[in-house]
């Protein structure tokens, strides 16, 4: 029989110095088999009757040893005792210990079965072994009793502090937040055992983070303890909190943690102008779009809470400017939105209002969430171009207007405070070919070469306007001119027609059809009239018909034509238009004769020979063959004589005694030089060559006419017209001198208050001139009429 027990370490017991001793009798009732029980029958039931008297053979019943964890003495700990009925005390018991740590970590002393731990316990590494018992005679080795298994289990102290395992946190709760607000639960962990004592039950407190905030001690959860914690005054909090065993009694271990605890923002800041005025400028040439200046309203709260939405409420520039909000900085960005005038208005007062778009219900008596401020925009000047009034103009000319008419007056004005003069030109690559000119200071748009509708309908120029003190500054508009129509051309055959008549041809047979063209477009349309001219009214081969349909046939007016009488036909038909004046042409149709078939189908049109008639004699021919050859002789005389006379009369150089007067413009230029006139063409210019090569280093500017022409000074339209003329005569005269050459007009105006001044009237008449009215030109003409006035009789001037 097996006994067992364990003498407990006062010390580790606090203080019972227990001997704990199991023992055991086996039930009368039942009997132990392979470790379980079973009832006992009727005849096992009579024997046991018969030995209740008899003493029965005592067992030790045990299964487990306790000892205590973290045994800090010299000696080896005592566990307990294995003990068997069968040991005498001799020694002739050997106890043997094997299982889980058996030798390692529990040794026993095989004479007496006291079992000892040798090393260091660790309940949280391990909290029980298991482990069996052997008793065996010493001599012989045979088992005394049969191997029993038993349990060794290891006692809890508080040797292990709380932690928190995924510390340190991190949580944030809105600001402004009612008390008892949740923020964040913490929860640490104890490795003791949480079934033998207090050593793992936890209380939680804070140490670092009050009045604003408080945990639970058996939860561990963080709540708000403050009210109205705001935000902007403190964002950040660090809570330490502190977890201690034993139910926080004195003597218990102890474990702290961090909570980094952020205050979230809320809309609890209304929007505010750091300035209640701004001062802005902007030049008026600004263009639409443009950036004035930028307004900001500042929130101390972030994120949407801080979006802003800026809108123009009032002032006198709200149909002028526009603001628009950045989304990345939060500013007004004021933009222009119409054009701008320092003439016009010079100044613009807006009022601008900053507003939060998202709000919260529970905040709005802290607001209102908006703010408004006042913006002065001064227009700064700046020097603009003239500026022309219409913006485009339209001018209807008939083609026969004469050179220098005035079409059109171009208007401009500088808009600037200044108001400077204005000069106008024609952009010369919108005229390339010099149809119009302008005046420099009058802005009158005339006629400088003849107008064609059928060359050319529609002139599209620019006109520019130029400010006398600041040639940078040039404005321009479009002028666009359109050509009316004038009836100037005559009608005319479509093509040139060649009919053919059969001999065998009746009376009335239509042999063509006639049809015209006009180069004009009249507004009615076209109209033609087709008729024989007088000469051929009574033309006694062919006759007209006009269809009145702008097509005329021709039609036969007898039969029998003869090819060898007369093969070929020429008739004149007059074509007349539906113009104002009526204007008229003549064409001719060539009528062929030809033979033909049965069918009307021509199968000949060439002449016979022509036979001389046996009347003409040899002498006759001869005579007519001389005659022919004189004519010919004649006219290569005639021809010679012309082309001797064509011939340029040069002088030689030694006998040219003229002076030769060059003029530069320039600096030299190269090869151009050598393109000079020659000199002689002056003294014949009717001998010059037909095609005159045009100068490449000087151009005539019909500007230069106006160019030196002060602004008061309006020349006369007359003038005008008389220089635009001679101009035109001058560009088309192939013989005419070069363009640097000095034009020379007699043009002596009307309304001189001097009359003429020219002395090429003097010759006609032998009279003396009279000055006398020298004396009444005052101080400025008084020696001119000392030297030219009458006498009196003593012969004093006077």
């Amino acid at each position: 029989m097996w006994t067992s027990g364990r003498m407990s370490n006062a010390k580790n017991l606090f203080g019972l110095g227990v001997s704990l001793y199991f023992w055991g009798l086996m039930d009368l009732t039942t009997t132990v088999l392979s470790g379980s029980a079973r009832p006992l029958t009727e005849g096992q039931e009579d024997n046991l009757s018969d030995k209740l008297h008899q003493r029965m053979k005592r067992s030790w019943v045990w299964n487990q040893f306790f000892v205590l964890e973290e045994y800090t003495g010299t000696d080896p700990l005592y566990v307990g005792k294995l003990h068997s009925d069968m040991d005498r005390g001799d020694g002739s018991i050997k106890y043997i210990l094997s299982g889980e740590g058996a030798g390692i970590v529990f040794t026993i002393d095989d004479t007496t079965g006291d079992i000892h731990a040798i090393q260091r316990l660790d309940r949280e590494e391990r909290s029980q072994y298991t482990l069996r018992a052997q008793a065996l005679d010493r001599r012989t080795g045979r088992p005394m009793e049969p191997e029993s298994e038993f349990i060794i289990k290891i006692q809890d102290i508080n040797d292990n502090e709380p932690k928190f395992l995924d510390g340190p946190y991190i949580a944030s709760v809105p600001e402004m937040s009612p008390v008892g607000t949740s923020v964040i639960q913490v929860t640490a962990t104890d490795a003791d055992d949480p079934t033998y004592g207090n050593s793992a039950r936890v209380v939680y407190s804070i140490l670092q983070g009050q009045p604003y905030f408080s945990v639970d001690s058996r939860t561990g959860l963080i709540r708000t303890a403050l009210m109205n914690m705001d935000r902007e005054a403190k964002e950040y909090y660090e809570v330490i909190i502190q977890a201690k065993d034993m139910g926080g009694q004195l003597g218990g271990l102890a474990g702290t943690t961090i909570v980094n605890i952020t205050l979230s923002d809320v809309n609890d800041n209304p929007p505010r102008f750091p300035q209640k005025h701004y001062q802005m400028s902007v030049l008026e040439s600004a263009p639409v779009s443009s950036t004035v200046g930028r307004v900001v309203a500042k929130d101390l709260d972030e994120g949407i809470n801080a979006e802003m939405k800026y809108s123009l409420v009032d002032g006198d520039g709200l149909d002028v400017f526009d603001i628009n909000t950045d989304p990345n900085y939060q500013v007004g960005i004021i933009t222009v939105r119409k054009p701008l005038s320092f003439e016009s208005k010079k100044s613009y007062t807006l009022k601008v209002e900053g507003a939060n778009p998202h709000l919260e219900m529970r905040f709005l008596n802290l607001g209102p969430f908006r703010d408004t401020t006042t913006v002065h925009i001064s227009v700064e000047d700046v020097d603009e171009p003239p500026v022309f009034e219409p913006s485009i103009y339209f001018v209807e000319v008939p083609e026969d207007v004469e050179i220098g008419t005035t079409i059109q007056v171009i208007s401009a004005k500088d808009p600037d405070v200044t108001n400077n003069s204005i000069r106008y030109s024609i952009d010369r690559s919108s005229d390339p070919g010099r149809f119009f000119y302008v005046d420099i200071t009058s802005g009158a748009l005339m006629t400088a070469r003849p107008l064609d509708r059928e060359d050319i309908s529609w002139h599209n120029i620019t006109v520019l306007a130029m400010e006398l003190n600041n040639p940078s500054q040039v404005g321009s508009v479009s002028v666009t001119v359109k050509v009316l129509d004038v009836n100037d051309n005559a009608p005319e055959f479509a093509r040139f027609y060649e009919a053919f008549v059969c001999e065998n041809a009746k009376a009335g047979q239509l042999i063509q059809t006639v049809s015209a063209i006009d180069k004009d477009d009249p507004q009615e349309g076209q109209h033609f009239y087709y008729s024989l001219p007088p000469e051929a009214a009574n033309n006694p081969n062919f006759t007209l018909r006009d269809n009145q349909d702008n097509t005329a046939w021709i039609l036969t007016r007898r039969s029998g034509f003869r090819q060898h009488e007369q093969n070929t036909f020429y008739l004149p038909i007059l074509i007349s238009d539906n113009g104002r004046p009526v204007l008229s042409s003549t064409g001719t149709l060539t009528v062929h004769v030809c033979s033909c078939d049965d069918e009307g189908m021509v199968m000949s049109c060439s002449a016979e020979a022509y036979v001389l008639p046996v009347s003409l004699s040899r002498g006759a021919l001869i005579a007519i063959l001389a005659c022919i050859f004189v004519l010919l002789v004649l006219v290569l005389l005639i021809l010679s004589m012309r082309r001797q006379r064509k011939q340029p009369y040069i002088i030689d150089e030694e006998e040219n005694i003229h002076e030769n007067i060059v003029r530069y413009d320039d600096e030299g230029g190269g090869e151009e030089d050598t393109e000079a006139f020659d000199i002689a063409a002056m003294w014949n210019p009717r001998e010059a060559q037909l095609v005159v090569k045009n100068r490449q280093d000087m151009l005539p500017e019909i500007e230069s006419l106006s160019r030196y022409v002060p602004q008061a000074c309006v020349m006369d339209n007359n003038v005008h017209n008389y220089v635009l003329a001679k101009l035109y005569e001058a560009d088309m005269d192939l013989w005419a001198p070069p363009f640097d050459s000095l034009q020379t007009y007699m043009f002596e105006g009307n309304g001189s208050v001097a009359e003429s001044l020219s002395s090429l009237q003097s010759v006609t008449t032998d009279s003396d001139q009279s000055y006398d009215y020298l004396t009444d030109w005052g101080p400025r003409f008084k020696k001119l009429a000392e030297m030219y006035g009458a006498t009196d009789s003593s012969g004093a001037l006077w």
